[in-house]
């Protein structure tokens, strides 16, 4: 089954003027996908990792990516089709609180 990887955006404030009745609901359909399997989690602080010429390995502290709004959290799911993805991930806190969920489909090299 394919796999997709998703990145959650989304910030306190969005959270936070969601209705509550909506939050919860999002907050249940995540620990269901949870149950069935979704490989999930909270974004903790990124460390950006550099190896020129595979010479001598740097780090940086923060994202390299910007955007509007932070990186809340990733996933890992199988769904049969993109749409299938989409319609698993429409209903999380970040598609719900004023996010936004990007569904990358993960291509197996080669």
């Amino acid at each position: 089954m394919p796999k997709f990887v998703t990145i959650g955006y989304g910030d306190r404030n969005g959270y936070d003027e969601t209705a509550v009745a909506i939050r919860n609901a999002a907050h249940a359909h995540d620990a269901n996908l949870q149950k069935a399997g979704v490989l999930m989690g909270i974004a903790g602080t990124p460390v950006q990792v550099r190896n020129r010429d595979a010479a001598q390995v740097e780090t940086a502290k923060g994202p390299f990516m910007r955007s509007s709004l932070p990186v809340a959290g990733f996933a890992i799911i199988e769904a049969a089709d993109i749409g299938e993805a989409i319609e698993m991930v429409s209903r999380t806190p970040c598609a719900v609180a004023r996010g936004v969920v990007e569904v990358w489909p993960l291509e197996q090299p080669g």
